[in-house]
C-alpha cells in the first residue's frame, strides 16, 4: 500500500505540467542572471537600462518558446550564465561546479566553460580590469606583483575597462594613481598577446591554483569522452561529429537578424569603417567570401532529420529558401560574410581582440561539429555575443523587444492552433523552432 502511494505521488510530482514549470522558474532566474552579468560587464550602465535589456533578452524567441516545453535549453543557458557570473565575481570554485552541472545537462557546454575560464584568466592577469572595491586580502592583489615587476622590466600594461564608481574615496584615489601610470591601450591582436603572455608566465602558479577547479572538470569530461566513446549520449550515430563549417555562417546571419534594429542601423557606419581601410578591408572581404563559398559548397550538410521532420521551421527554411534554387546558397554568402563583419566590428570596439578570437573559436567548436541545423544551438553563443556588445540605443532595444514579442505570438499561435498529423505515425504534431 505504501509503495503504491509512493509511486502515485511520484507520478503526480513528475507530471507534464510540473516538469514544464521548472523551465518557467529557470527562465526567471535566467533573467536575473542576465541583469547581474550586465552590471558586472558594464558598471556604468544604469539599473533602468540593465533591467530593460534583461527583459528584452528574456523575450528572445528561441529562449522564450522552449521555456514552455520540457527541453534542456533553458536549464543549459541558466547554468552557463550562472557559471559566468560566478567567474566574473571571482568565485572560481563555484563557477567550476556550475560548469560541471552545465556539462551534465548538455555536454557541449564544456566549450563555454573553457570560454568562461579563459575570460576569468584574462581578467585575472590584467590589473586594469580589477574592480575598485578589491580588498587587500583578495587574490587579485597578486596582480600587483606584476605591476612591480613590470616597472622593473618595462613590460607594457594592458588596456583599461570602465569601472563602477566606488563610494570609498580612498579606493578611488588609489585606483586613479594606478591608472595614471598606464599607457594607452594596445590596438592590435599581437599587441595584446605581447601584453598577456609575460603576465601569464609571471602569474602561472597563481593562475593554476585559482583556476584548478576548471581543469579538474575538464579532465573529468575528457575521461568521460574516452569511456563513452563520444561527446554525446543517446543516438550517437545521428549526432556524429561532422565538418559542418556552413553552420558557423548560419549562426552569423541568425545573430545579425536577431539584432536587426541595431545591425541594420549600423550599415552606414560599418561601410564607412571598411572604406577608411580600403586595402585591408578588401583582403578581409575577399578572404571571407572565399571561405564562405568553400564552406557552403563543400561543408554544407543535409542531415536526415532536417529533410524528414516538417515540424521544425528549419525544414521550411532549408527547402523554400536555401534549396529553392541551386544558386541560392551561393547568393547568401555575401550576407553571411557581412553578418560576421558586423559581429567583429561591434565586438572589436569594446572587447579585447584576444577575447573576440576566443569567442569565435568557442562558437566554431560548438557549431561546426553539429551536423543538424538547429536554431536552439545558437542561443548560448548569441547571449554571449549580445552581452558583450555595448548597444546603448534604447530605441533599438525596444524595437527588438517588439519584434521578439511578435515572433513569440506567431510561434505560439502556430504551436497551439495549427496542429497536424502524420500518416505514418499516430499522434498530434505541432510546429516548433
Amino acid at each position: 500500500m505504501f509503495y503504491a502511494k509512493t509511486v502515485s505521488s511520484f507520478y503526480e510530482i513528475c507530471s507534464a505540467g510540473t516538469l514544464r514549470s521548472i523551465n518557467g522558474i529557470l527562465a526567471v532566474i535566467c533573467s536575473l542572471l542576465v541583469y547581474e552579468i550586465l552590471t558586472q560587464l558594464r558598471p556604468a550602465l544604469s539599473e533602468r537600462k540593465a533591467s530593460l535589456y534583461a527583459v528584452v533578452l528574456s523575450l528572445y524567441p528561441l529562449h522564450w518558446f522552449f521555456t514552455f516545453l520540457y527541453y534542456t535549453d533553458v536549464a543549459s543557458l541558466t547554468l552557463v550564465l550562472a557559471m559566468y557570473l560566478a567567474c566574473l565575481k571571482r568565485c572560481f570554485q563555484l563557477s567550476a561546479l556550475l560548469g560541471a552541472l552545465a556539462i551534465f545537462i548538455r555536454q557541449t557546454n564544456v566549450v563555454w566553460m573553457v570560454l568562461v575560464a579563459s575570460t576569468g584568466i584574462l581578467n585575472y592577469i590584467m590589473p586594469s580590469n580589477c574592480k575598485e572595491d578589491t580588498q587587500p586580502g583578495d587574490h587579485y592583489v597578486l596582480t600587483r606583483k606584476y605591476d612591480e615587476a613590470a616597472d622593473k622590466k618595462s613590460v607594457p600594461v594592458g588596456p583599461n575597462l570602465r569601472n563602477r564608481k566606488s563610494d570609498s574615496s580612498s579606493s578611488a584615489s588609489s585606483h586613479s594613481k594606478m591608472s595614471v601610470s598606464l599607457p594607452r591601450p594596445a590596438s592590435g591582436l599581437l599587441d595584446e598577446v605581447q601584453v598577456i603572455l609575460p603576465r601569464l608566465w609571471l602569474l602561472k602558479w597563481d593562475i593554476l591554483v585559482s583556476f584548478c577547479p576548471f581543469l579538474v572538470v575538464l579532465l573529468a569530461f575528457l575521461a568521460f569522452v574516452h569511456w563513452n566513446g563520444s561527446v554525446v549520449l543517446g543516438a550517437k550515430d545521428a549526432h556524429a561529429v561532422s565538418p559542418h563549417f556552413a553552420q558557423i555562417m548560419y549562426f552569423g546571419l541568425a545573430s545579425f537578424l536577431a539584432m536587426a534594429p541595431f545591425s541594420l542601423s549600423q550599415v552606414a557606419t560599418l561601410c564607412q569603417s571598411l572604406w577608411m581601410n580600403k586595402l585591408l578591408s578588401f583582403f578581409e572581404i575577399l578572404a571571407g567570401l572565399t571561405a564562405g563559398f568553400v564552406f557552403v559548397h563543400f561543408f554544407s550538410i543535409e542531415h536526415a532529420y532536417l529533410l524528414a521532420d516538417n515540424r521544425h521551421y528549419t525544414f521550411y527554411i532549408w527547402r523554400r529558401v536555401i534549396k529553392s534554387n541551386w544558386l541560392m546558397k551561393y547568393l547568401l554568402v555575401p550576407l553571411y560574410v557581412y553578418s560576421w563583419l558586423f559581429i567583429f566590428n561591434i565586438l572589436g570596439k569594446v572587447q579585447k581582440k584576444v577575447w573576440v578570437v576566443i569567442f569565435v573559436l568557442a562558437c566554431a567548436a560548438v557549431l561546426i561539429p553539429a551536423p543538424l541545423i538547429e536554431f536552439r544551438y545558437y542561443t548560448i553563443p548569441f547571449f554571449f555575443l549580445i552581452l558583450h556588445t555595448h548597444i546603448n540605443e534604447n530605441r533599438s532595444w525596444l524595437l527588438m523587444g517588439f519584434i521578439y514579442v511578435a515572433l513569440n505570438i506567431f510561434t505560439m499561435m502556430m504551436f497551439l492552433f495549427r496542429p497536424f498529423h502524420w500518416d505514418h505515425e499516430p499522434g498530434t504534431q505541432r510546429f516548433i523552432w
